[in-house]
């Protein structure tokens, strides 16, 4: 089931946490949906769930309209809030009836349902539990479960993984790949090794803005335009390296890495490479180039580039 964004916007009085965002995510597609805090993330699936109205603009699933359909798209919706909502007080297998029961799964299939869910996101051993009594990472099972029982087309996962052990964490990725095999699966996280390692395609919101869009492979190769090393310079004349590195034609930052004396991270400018330049100057200045390598970009270094 196909997702479509145009010109999505929404204001809490002066503010527009979400800011005239368009995007499209197609049928079987995993998307990681990041920011930081107070982006826009948590809002904008709210508004894609049916939880929350927008301001303006559209949301489409598949032609469908939020504002026209909301009760045909919460059907058709798996929603795992950050907060995740649970009656302490039920037993497991009574929540999960319960919650089968308000999405309109048929009565003949809804103990095929739950065993299902509960064997699927590892619940065997907890079943006859009260929610109450499960640890945070139970919970968040618990979370997933409800989230997919009524086997919806998309589902909408904020922070599938708070609370996981990193085993858990593992076991979830391993579903999700599995889900997106069949559904559309948008989810938000804060882990983005995870994010990488899951997801088909990343969104990065950044004020209420969309600022980065496409594979993991795409976004560091856009960042990787801009060449990073790592070099070791000894000076014997007390020359400021920092300050002459800095002059150079080719270089956009340098940074003393504090940890290691002589060291220096150097940023180059787009489409621009430094270590012939860098090389040359050690030469002219009777410098000890000591170590000159290459730093592979990381997602974790597109974040920060976009978001900064």
């Amino acid at each position: 089931m196909a997702i479509l964004i145009e010109n999505l916007t929404k204001v809490y009085g002066d503010q527009k946490a979400v800011d005239d965002i368009s995007f499209e995510i197609k049928t079987g597609e995993v998307v990681g949906f990041l920011g930081p805090n107070g982006a826009g993330k948590s809002t904008t699936m709210k508004m894609i769930t049916c939880y929350m109205a927008p301001t303006k603009g559209k949301i489409l699933l598949e032609g469908l309209d939020v504002d026209k359909d909301p009760g045909e798209i919460k059907k058709r919706i798996g929603y795992l809030p950050e907060n995740n909502p649970l009656y302490s007080d039920m037993a497991i297998i009574d929540y999960l009836k319960f919650c089968a029961d308000i999405q309109g799964v048929e009565k003949s299939i809804v103990n095929e349902r739950i065993h299902k869910m509960v064997d699927l996101c590892g619940l065997n051993l907890e079943r006859h539990k009260r929610i109450g009594e499960l640890s945070k990472g139970y919970r968040q099972r618990v979370g997933l479960a409800q989230a997919m029982i009524h086997d919806p087309e998309i589902l909408v996962l904020d922070e599938p993984t708070t609370g996981l052990d990193p085993n858990q964490i593992i076991e979830i990725r391993k579903l999700i790949k599995e889900l997106g095999k069949e559904k559309t699966v948008i989810l938000s996280s804060h882990i983005l090794s995870e994010v990488e390692a899951t997801c088909d395609r990343i969104l990065i919101i950044n004020k209420g803005k969309i600022v980065a869009d496409g594979t993991s492979e795409t976004l560091r190769g856009q960042a990787q335009g801009k060449e990073l090393i790592k070099v070791q310079i000894e000076s014997s004349n007390g020359a400021d390296v920092k300050k002459i590195l800095l002059g150079l034609a080719s270089v956009e930052s340098v940074k003393k890495l504090e940890e290691k004396e002589n060291y220096f991270l150097v940023q180059s400018k787009p489409e621009h490479k430094s270590r012939k330049e860098v090389f040359d100057i050690c030469v002219k200045n009777k410098w000890y180039l000591m170590e000159m390598m290459g730093i592979e970009t990381k997602l974790e270094d597109v974040f920060r580039e976009v978001t900064k």
